[in-house]
């Protein structure tokens, strides 16, 4: 089987309901993808990075990023990333001109909530970065699985679709 590093990063796939606060905030456990890995025969190499909602990350936090892609042998990525700033994300890491297939994913609704969208999109990204050939950074989210560049969210209609 083909070695996948999945890089955790936070975002709305990691949201829990605080019945303290009334507030969703980021489990920094990636207790989703523990959940998700429970019931799959493939165990995974996660590892659980900067754990916010992706309209607060900064530039060291992508700098961080690939930080720890480069730092790892894996040449095939699955980044857990928040839909609101993926596309900066995905753009950085383009930049650096990678030897390796790296694929973003996340979710609109919380794992924690519902399940079913985290987990297809989970699943479709899985399946895609295992099957990939060519190199550079794609965007697996809402049955859209592409070069980042032909992928977007339309934040009106709140949904990936393709670019134009």
């Amino acid at each position: 089987m083909k070695k996948i590093l999945i890089i955790n990063t936070g975002g709305t796939f990691n949201k829990v309901y605080n019945p303290l606060t009334g507030n969703l905030e980021i489990d920094k456990e990636g207790k989703a993808l523990q959940a998700i890995e429970k019931l799959w025969i493939n165990s995974f190499k996660i590892i659980n990075i900067i754990g916010k909602d992706s309209l607060e990350m900064t530039k060291q936090d992508r700098a961080e990023i690939l930080k720890v892609i480069r730092n790892n042998l894996e040449k095939r990525v699955l980044i857990i990333h928040g839909t609101d700033t993926m596309d900066k994300t995905a753009n950085y890491l383009a930049k650096a001109k990678l030897d390796k297939k790296i694929v973003l994913t996340g979710a609109m609704v919380p794992y924690s909530i519902n399940p079913v969208e985290a987990t297809a999109n989970f699943s479709s990204a899985y399946g895609y970065v295992l099957g990939i050939n060519q190199k550079g950074v794609h965007i697996s989210m809402n049955g859209r699985i592409k070069n980042h560049k032909r992928v977007i969210k339309n934040k009106e209609k709140g949904y990936f679709e393709d670019t134009k």
